[in-house]
């Protein structure tokens, strides 16, 4: 049984694409490892000739094929569009991030978000529709407030009485690199706009 220290699994990758659970001695299938990511069995999968870490590329062909399955689309295409158009722009940095933290409250909520859906047992279509915009915009709401928070961690020029140390003494930038700092932060804002845009036409 090969497993790092951590107890993490080791799946091995080979060349015919086979893959090999050393924990378990048996060849698995992305059907399985999805399984094992349900169960929350942590384990990386690396390529059996090289030992490169490709976890991240079978995680992405485990989600290519739950989307492909009829029913189990959970990435709308507006959705897929947009993480497309951040690829390349200044704001990649930031969405990783984002995601992680936005996932992780989602997944805390799960059981909260479950005794609300039972709550709609026998309730009208209406109601049961008020509910669900609710929630939405709940969790849309708590989105971008972690989505702020992480703008402002990586946004450097904070408004005034919002420094970290305000007695500190800084220098005074000059009008080209002002001017460049404004562009920056005017840029940045319109995109946070238009993210809460495509937020609000999605609830």
């Amino acid at each position: 049984m090969a497993k790092d220290s951590d107890e993490t699994t080791i799946i091995k990758k080979y060349a015919n694409r086979r893959l090999y659970n050393t924990g378990t001695s048996t060849y698995v299938t992305l059907e399985d490892l999805a399984t094992m990511v349900k169960d929350k069995e942590d384990f990386t999968v690396k390529d059996a000739k090289s030992g490169e870490d490709i976890t991240h590329s079978v995680l992405t062909q485990i989600i290519f094929e739950q989307e492909a399955k009829t029913g189990q689309t959970m990435l709308p295409v507006s959705v897929l569009r947009q993480l497309i158009s951040f690829y390349g722009d200044q704001m990649q940095m930031v969405v990783p991030s984002y995601l992680e933290h936005s996932m992780a409250a989602f997944a805390q909520e799960q059981s909260h978000l479950k005794e609300q859906m039972a709550s709609m047992v026998g309730k009208s279509p209406i109601d049961v529709m008020a509910s669900s915009n609710e929630m939405l915009q709940e969790q849309t709401q708590r989105n971008m407030e972690m989505f702020q928070n992480a703008m402002r961690v990586f946004n450097p020029f904070l408004p005034q009485g919002q420094n970290e140390n305000p007695d500190a003494e800084t220098e005074p930038p000059t009008d080209e690199s002002e001017s460049s700092d404004k562009d920056d932060l005017a840029s940045m804002r319109d995109q946070i706009a238009q993210m809460q845009r495509k937020l609000d036409s999605m609830e």
